[in-house]
């Protein structure tokens, strides 16, 4: 225990053990499969480490899952596919980092807190309207529009699934390939993502050393997340998750 203290980002309370433990089930969870999880372990970290610490402490486990979801789903989609966001992408992520970079933690805190917020609305939205959606994808502005709002939102709170998600419905893609395209994009992002996360101070030694800590929980999640889709409905576990994610980022925002 006195390693973890003086070497990771762990504290004497075992409450932060516990938040990252279940922060990483819920990456390992969402790689899986169940999408509900991917925000919810956003707001689990930032509790546990600090809003804008654990925007950097987070990012390392997404490349080490996102791998690992590249390397199970590279037979669906291509690199092709995602170049019509990465320019507007990179701009986000660039805009994220100069953002980031003038917010103190407690800001940061309730930026998060109302992105998620918002993300979670978006996603009501998305369930009810999802032809109208659909519909606007024909404007040539949408690629860019969903580009830059995606790299924005993952460089404030590795929290851009839900985007990512309108734009692939628009390619009228099959499973595999939504999939593929997918892990791909979030691969290259989250690569491009590190200088930016590094050169803010919230990638450093202890942050990795807290991150080897935390992988074994995200490769049990992953697994666990595989058992899960076999058993238990998705859709109902999917809104469990979502009113969980909803109390914890009112939590932050109030917090």
């Amino acid at each position: 225990m006195d390693w973890l203290q003086q070497h990771t980002l762990f504290t004497e309370d075992g409450n932060t053990f516990l938040l990252a433990t279940l922060a990483s089930l819920c990456i390992g969870l969402s790689k899986a499969g169940l999408s509900g999880t991917s925000t919810l372990n956003v707001v689990l970290m930032a509790q546990a480490f600090g809003a804008k610490p654990s925007v950097g402490l987070v990012l390392p486990l997404l490349i080490v899952a996102d791998i690992m979801g590249y390397f199970i789903n590279r037979q669906g989609g291509s690199w092709r596919r995602i170049l019509p966001m990465v320019p507007p992408a990179m701009t986000g992520v660039v805009l994220g980092w100069l953002l980031l970079g003038h917010i103190d933690n407690s800001s940061a805190r309730v930026v998060i807190g109302w992105l998620i917020i918002g993300l979670l609305g978006f996603h009501l939205i998305l369930q009810s309207r999802r032809q109208d959606f659909i519909a606007l994808t024909e404007h040539q502005a949408f690629a860019w529009a969903m580009g830059l709002c995606a790299g924005l939102v993952t460089m404030l709170a590795n929290a851009a699934g839900p985007v990512m998600t309108v734009y692939l419905l628009s390619q009228h893609l099959e499973k595999k390939d939504h999939l593929g395209v997918f892990s791909r994009f979030f691969l290259f992002i989250n690569l491009f993502k590190v200088p930016f996360s590094a050169d803010l101070g919230i990638i450093h030694a202890q942050s990795l050393a807290t991150n080897l800590v935390m992988l074994p929980f995200v490769v049990v999640g992953v697994i666990l997340g595989w058992q899960i889709l076999k058993r238990i409905p998705q859709k109902p576990f999917e809104w469990t998750l979502f009113v969980l994610t909803l109390f914890a980022a009112a939590w932050l925002v109030t917090g």
